[in-house]
C-alpha cells in the first residue's frame, strides 16, 4: 500500500487547528504528522518531522506564516517543503507574498472540507493550487501591470486546443471546470496542462496565468 501523505498543521487558533487535524486524520490516505500554533514551531517541527505538506496559517505569533513559508520553501532552501497556505484573510497582498515566499497553494478557510483535502493531495503531488476565487481576484488586480505593450509580437508554441486550455486556466477555472467547459475528461485536461507547462517552461498554473496575460491571450 502507498504510504499516507504526512501533514503538519500550523494554526494559532486551537479550535481551527483541531478541526483541521480531525478532517485530515479521518482520511485513509492522509496522516497528521504534527501540529503547532506559531510559525517558528512550524519551521522547527518541519525540520524534524519532514512532512510531505505543511498546512500554514498566515497571521501567527513569533513568526508569521509568510516568513515561515519562506524559510521552508523559499528560494535557496536546500530541502524545500511543500506548503499549502490556508487563511481567513482573502487579501491580495497575502496571496502574492505567500506565492513569492514559495507556497505551493493558497486556500481560504471557508472552503469546504473536500476542497481542503483536494488541496493537500494536489500540493503533495508537486502541483500548484490556487482557490479559483483567489486566482480570479489576483488576476483582476495584477492583470493591468503584466499586459504586453501594444503590437507585441507573439510566438507561442501551443496548438489551438492548448491555447484554449491556457485561456481557461488564466480565467481561474479548475481542471473540473475546464473539463466541463470543453466537454472532455479531467485526465485529458491534466494532460493538456502538463503539455502547456512543459512547452512554455513554466513551473505551475500561477506562472501560466501570468504568461497568458503577458502574451495578451486574455483581457
Amino acid at each position: 500500500m502507498t504510504a499516507p501523505v504526512r501533514v503538519l498543521v500550523c494554526d494559532d487558533q486551537m479550535l481551527v487547528r483541531t478541526g483541521l487535524v480531525t478532517i485530515i486524520d479521518a482520511q485513509p490516505d492522509l496522516e497528521v504528522a504534527g501540529e503547532c500554533g506559531d510559525g517558528r514551531a512550524a519551521v522547527d517541527l518541519a525540520g524534524r518531522l519532514r512532512p510531505d505538506v505543511v498546512v500554514m496559517d498566515v497571521r501567527m505569533p513569533l513568526l508569521d506564516g509568510i516568513e515561515a513559508t519562506r524559510l521552508l520553501a523559499g528560494a535557496g532552501v536546500p530541502h524545500p517543503v511543500k506548503v499549502l497556505v490556508v487563511t481567513t484573510f482573502n487579501l491580495d497582498e497575502y496571496v502574492y507574498e505567500a506565492l513569492r515566499a514559495g507556497a505551493s497553494g493558497f486556500l481560504l478557510k471557508d472552503a469546504p472540507p473536500d476542497r481542503l483535502l483536494h488541496g493537500i493531495r494536489t500540493v503533495a503531488t508537486g502541483a500548484a493550487l490556487l482557490d479559483p476565487e483567489v486566482t480570479r481576484r489576483l488576476v483582476g488586480r495584477y492583470a493591468a501591470r503584466i499586459r504586453p505593450a501594444e503590437g507585441a509580437v507573439r510566438d507561442i508554441p501551443l496548438t489551438p486546443r492548448e491555447l484554449e486550455v491556457l485561456r481557461l486556466i488564466a480565467d481561474g477555472l479548475s481542471n473540473s471546470e475546464i473539463a466541463a467547459a470543453l466537454v472532455i475528461s479531467q485526465e485529458t485536461v491534466k494532460t493538456f496542462v502538463s503539455r502547456i507547462l512543459a512547452k512554455l517552461q513554466l513551473r505551475d498554473r500561477v506562472q501560466a496565468v501570468v504568461y497568458a496575460y503577458r502574451q495578451g491571450l486574455v483581457t
